[in-house]
């Protein structure tokens, strides 16, 4: 919808607009949009039977909400995408500095400038997409910040006492009067600041260096909290809480289809890689185990949690592996490998936050283990499982290929090896083009050589080949036929 071109508060009246609140804005509007089977809040994958729900209740209660989560689980994407359900344009008296109502003025600004000019006063349109105001949350923040001060050098421009309430200079919470106000990582802000919106979010008043103000502001708020700061930094004081109406919590992709289509929709690619560059599907699977991997594992804290912003910049760095490798080999088009994973491992260490163990075991080591583990996850889902102990009588449709190993004396994989003698290397080891072949007779041939490197992979995993890590590239051996050849 068009800018309305009615511009002063006669035309607004004569139009025959009715004022409503922020609140009864985002209701109708998502009353509306669940009645004709729209989406509210298109982008969010995963939460369509969670947390979706418990928001469209609780905007339909008319609550302030409280968006409690580990890091990276789109809570602050939650909360700009509401800006979506607000009417398109709504009237604002000029030059207010609080988006006064032209129908229902507010401020002392707005009310003298009505009762001077009448139905001339000047009004304005504001967008939906200006009525968002985001606050982090942090130790500096301070009461005037938030609610307001007084400024001594407008009481000195103006001659005014400072009594008088034209003295007061306005915080942010004022200023974005009917706009969703968002405070991220509420548990951070001084417990004395959130004493100081205990009466905006329920009496509506402001209280400002011994002015109080009847001042019914009109707000949709929403908090973002992360479950670890109720422990390690602050608390959200309790009768904060009591004036919050629902807490709504959050989680991770609870699949790795969900995993995959949040990182594909959020990751930068340039469009000369995607036309360059072929991903696997196995490779966009593995990718996403490793973070599932490392919410589960011992060397990292759970309580901190494992974005999904790790799986998002680590799919980024390993494009960038592949087209870097290419550009070196004079390929124009290539596929990501398995060797490729290792260049996305700065990705994984600087997300992670690591408990005692994972110190001692150090970051960089503990991102190999995450690539291992997601490979063994990952293995019996296309190939029988590797036992640990087997007869020594029973054949195991692994044999040909560690025994083709034996009889090697220096197998590598070259980081930089062209499209060309990388497949070449790969077909070398016959056994494993016949245990693809057999396992899996639909493979698409695109996806073969990453197939044939993950088996290799694996096989290391298990402890039927072994992998030793070169500056240039991976060699890898028979486990014990290492030993014998003295390599």
């Amino acid at each position: 919808m068009s800018k309305p071109n009615i511009a002063t508060l006669g035309e607004l009246k004569k139009s025959g607009y009715t004022s409503r609140s922020i609140k009864d804005e985002l209701r109708t509007n998502l009353l509306k949009n669940i009645k004709n089977g729209v989406r509210s809040f298109e982008g969010i994958h995963g939460y369509e039977y969670t947390v979706i729900p418990e928001l469209e209740r609780a905007i339909l209660s008319k609550h302030n909400i409280n968006l409690l989560g580990l890091r990276g689980q789109a809570k602050t994407r939650l909360a700009r995408l509401m800006v979506q359900l607000l009417d398109e344009w709504v009237p604002v008296v000029e030059g207010s500095e609080l988006n006064d109502d032209p129908l229902k003025p507010l401020s002392r600004y707005a009310k003298e400038l009505i009762a001077e000019k009448g139905d001339d006063t000047p009004i304005i349109w504001l967008h939906r997409d200006d009525r968002f105001a985001e606050k982090l949350a942090t130790p500096d923040v301070t009461v005037a910040d938030l609610i307001g001060d007084v400024d001594p050098i407008k009481a000195a421009n103006l001659k005014l006492s400072y009594a008088d309430d034209r003295v007061i200079h306005f915080g942010m919470i004022p200023r974005a009067n009917r706009c969703i106000f968002v405070i991220n990582e509420l548990p951070d802000l001084q417990a004395r600041i959130q004493v100081a919106l205990f009466n905006i979010l329920q009496e509506g008043d402001i209280q400002i260096r011994g002015f109080k103000l009847r001042l019914p502001l009109d707000l949709q708020f929403v908090f973002t909290a992360n479950p670890e700061d109720y422990t390690n930094r602050g608390s959200i004081v309790t009768p904060l809480k009591d004036r919050i109406g629902s807490q709504i919590l959050t989680h991770y992709p609870e699949n790795i289809e969900i995993a995959r289509t949040i990182t594909q929709q959020e990751a930068k690619r340039d469009e000369r890689s995607e036309d360059s560059i072929y991903v696997p599907s196995l490779a966009k699977d593995l990718l996403e185990q490793i973070s599932f991997e490392a919410r589960n594992s011992e060397y990292i804290d759970a309580k901190s949690g494992v974005s999904a912003r790790m799986s998002i910049t680590a799919y980024e760095n390993l494009l960038s592996t592949a087209e870097r490798r290419a550009l070196i080999a004079g390929d124009e088009q290539t596929m990501v490998r398995l060797g490729d994973f290792m260049g996305m491992i700065p990705a994984i260490t600087g997300k992670v936050e690591l408990v005692y163990e994972g110190e001692q075991e150090g970051a960089a080591n503990v991102a190999q283990t995450l690539i291992g583990d997601a490979i063994k996850t990952l293995f019996i889902t296309y190939f029988p499982e590797i036992k640990k102990l087997e007869k020594q009588s029973e054949k195991s449709p692994y044999d040909d290929i560690v025994s083709w190993f034996f009889d090697q004396t220096d197998f590598r994989l070259l980081d930089d090896l062209s499209e060309t003698e990388y497949k070449k290397t790969l077909d070398s080891i016959t056994p494993l083009e016949e245990l693809i072949n057999t396992q899996l007779p639909d493979l698409d041939l695109k996806d073969k050589y990453f197939m044939k490197e993950f088996v290799l992979w694996a096989l290391v995993e298990y402890k039927k080949l072994s992998k030793y890590r070169l500056s240039d590239g991976i060699r890898f051996n028979d486990v014990y036929g290492s030993y014998i050849k003295g390599l």
